[in-house]
């Protein structure tokens, strides 16, 4: 393994094409502004480094990144890459992890628009995200304590599951398949339309006309917070233990609800049936 300490490099392709380098409290930073520092390289491990130069690792091979700092002129840091361990690290550049493959991202900051697009096998852990558009079309994700606070998130992904996490975002979950969320809480307008086989177990749910063109929808124990035309035209199995604002046209299946404001089935095709618990807490 090649030692770089303390070094600064800021030409174009630095190390390209490296096998075996150890970088330790190295910058990429300077005049030259040069892109592609690491780019074909592999078997890299940066620790307490710091980057702000564009497109570090494209098609790299055995990435490990601890306790470094990628600032928001690091754009697209990592791309067409595989088998990346990230620790500790902040993660402030635009459209970081596209086309990459085998990840592991736990204990950092992410402040990225575009985030994780076609990624496939990511996990994540005790990490808090600022994005837009965070991990479309990814596939395997497992994510775990995380905590979002964006726009447009998890759309078109498949097989994933969620435990233990808070995520504040808007149209999440869109035309995602295969997915289950449990013990966690979501905050958002608009969740889950024309999704696929999506389940909610022990699930708080806030926000306005969640769950619309659903397929096999299921809610298990879940609380659902000022939640108006909730369910239309989606085929759901749902156990909520909370008074629902409003309930819309669900397509077929089942909803077990403690109460409901208002129930609007003035749609001929509509056959879901609800139950309300308590028929007091209806309007």
């Amino acid at each position: 393994m090649e030692e770089y300490r303390e070094q600064v490099f800021d030409e174009e392709r630095a190390l390209y094409g490296k096998t075996g380098v150890k970088l330790f409290a190295c910058r990429f930073d300077g005049p030259a502004d040069g892109e592609s520092a690491l780019k074909e390289s592999r078997d890299i491990e940066a620790q307490d480094c710091f980057f702000n130069l564009r497109y570090p690792f494209w098609h790299d091979e055995r990435v490990k990144i601890t306790n470094g700092e990628l600032t928001p002129l690091c754009r697209a840091a990592l791309w067409y890459s595989t088998d990346i361990h990230i620790t500790d690290t902040k993660l402030h550049g635009i459209k970081a992890l596209r086309e990459c493959s085998d990840v592991t991202v736990e204990n950092c900051d992410v402040i990225s628009p575009e985030f994780g697009w076609s990624v496939k096998n990511i996990r994540m852990k005790n990490t808090h995200v600022q994005s837009e558009y965070f991990m479309l079309r990814s596939e395997q994700l497992h994510f775990d304590h995380v905590t979002l606070q964006g726009k447009y998130s998890f759309q078109y992904i498949e097989n994933a599951d969620f435990t233990d996490c808070e995520l504040n975002t808007k149209d999440a979950f869109w035309h995602a398949k295969n997915v289950t969320v449990r013990n966690s809480v979501i905050r958002g307008e608009y969740l889950a339309w024309y999704s696929e086989n999506l389940t909610l177990e022990n699930c708080t749910i806030i926000g306005t006309q969640p769950f619309c063109y659903c397929k096999r929808l299921k809610l298990v124990n879940c609380r659902m917070i000022d939640t108006d035309l909730a369910f239309e035209k989606s085929a759901v199995e749902a156990e909520v233990t909370t008074v629902v604002d409003s309930i819309k046209n669900p397509r077929k299946g089942t909803i077990k609800v403690a109460g409901v404001k208002e129930i609007i089935m003035d749609d001929a095709q509509a056959k879901g049936q609800i139950i309300v618990n308590n028929a007091a807490d209806c309007a």
